[in-house]
């Protein structure tokens, strides 16, 4: 599966010149839904059949800096999944060097109509998709 790239933008710095830490919260939402397009699973799509997956908690760890102008590459996988949560951790490298700067995780949930949902039920299509995302 492609892995997400970024070339930090000179807007995401801040004073001390490095990414400011919230882009990388910012650049897991991004990967997420690059990840999930790869997969099949538009998440335009899922909206269009009522289906969101709201952030239920994200968490960063932080173990090196990225630079205005650095490619960084988002690695995506599936921790956790059961047609009702999706959990997902996230590996940021710098493209150039493939030294880990940051990683983390992210949980959701699937509703229709503000009340939680099962893909499996729902939606077996995209249930399928997932399951075959974590035995990759």
């Amino acid at each position: 599966m492609k892995v997400y790239e970024h070339k930090a933008e000179y807007y995401e710095t801040d004073q001390m010149g490095i990414i400011h830490h919230s882009n990388y919260i910012r650049w897991y939402e991004s990967a997420r839904i690059y990840f999930m397009n790869e997969l099949g699973i538009s998440y335009k799509k899922m909206e269009e059949k009522g289906i969101i997956s709201p952030v239920l908690s994200v968490s960063s760890e932080y173990k090196n800096m990225v630079y205005f102008d650095d490619v960084v590459l988002v690695n995506v996988k599936i921790k956790k999944y059961n047609g009702i949560r999706l959990e997902l951790e996230y590996t940021v490298k710098n493209k150039k060097t493939g030294e880990i700067i940051n990683t983390g995780s992210s949980k959701h949930c699937f509703l229709m109509n503000n009340k939680i949902i099962n893909l499996k039920k729902v939606s077996a299509e995209f249930h399928e998709m997932f399951l075959n995302a974590i035995e990759e």
